[in-house]
């Protein structure tokens, strides 16, 4: 960034922080939770064992370094440093409007590292979702038909920051598009954004379910309607015979 960090070696003081905050037992727990075993989603996988809270704080010490260094913390392999290198670029992309072209293309560009739903989940909606508020938002629906299982949630999961404005949609499009996508991570992601979107406007909410409440992902289907009244709930289950769990 313009106003970088002046450190000899950003990269291997950070290291340095999360080895001595390691905690094995946790990463043992953490590999189990996030599915790294072979076939997963998660496969092969290196956590470190370390609590959110701490990843946020040692992003905040080192938010101004350069975005190319950050880049480089985000190929690394394990799953606590790929976390603290979003957090910085979210902070970089908050604190440095001139970079957020850049930021945002560097997001992109390293999508493979973004590789779990964690490290999609909280990082997607403040960099590509506000990138795009006033802009073109094709590269969304270019992510939803790829063959990638986290540049399709990455689509799904930047609309938040749309739904936060009262911009629903394109939120319920890609719903629609990946509606019937066969990884369980998208049935959630869909119903997840959907349930946002009845928040902000039920009717919309209801039309779509009314289309789809007969052949769409059980799991889907729960977390759409989480927030609705207990009988629609009960009423929308029972016409719903499809089948679908949740691997998160």
């Amino acid at each position: 960034m313009s106003n970088s960090k002046i450190c000899p070696n950003n990269i291997g003081e950070i290291n340095k922080k999360l080895r001595k905050s390691a905690n094995p037992s946790q990463a043992k727990l953490l590999q189990r939770f996030f599915k790294t075993g072979k076939g997963e989603y998660g496969q092969g996988d290196i956590f470190l064992g370390i609590k959110v809270p701490l990843l946020r704080q040692v992003a905040k010490e080192y938010w101004q370094m350069p975005l190319k260094e950050t880049e480089q913390l985000l190929c690394s392999r394990e799953h606590e440093k790929r976390m603290v290198a979003l957090f910085i670029m979210v902070l970089q992309y908050q604190r440095e409007p001139r970079a957020r072209k850049k930021i945002f293309r560097a997001y992109l560009k390293n999508y493979k590292f973004i590789n779990n739903w964690d490290l999609v989940d909280v990082t997607c909606p403040h960099i590509v979702g506000q990138w795009l508020l006033n802009k073109k938002r094709a590269v969304l629906y270019s992510l939803a038909k790829s063959n990638n299982l986290w540049k399709k949630r990455i689509s799904l999961i930047s609309t938040f920051a749309f739904i936060r404005q009262n911009d629903l949609s394109d939120s319920v499009a890609l719903a629609e598009m990946l509606l019937f996508d066969k990884h369980d991570l998208i049935h959630k992601a869909v119903g997840w954004v959907l349930r946002e979107v009845g928040k902000k406007d039920v009717n919309l909410l209801y039309a779509f379910l009314d289309k789809y409440q007969d052949t769409m992902p059980r799991t889907s289907l729960r977390y759409a309607i989480e927030k609705l009244p207990e009988k629609i709930r009960r009423q929308y289950l029972l016409k719903n015979p499809a089948k679908g769990s949740c691997q998160k």
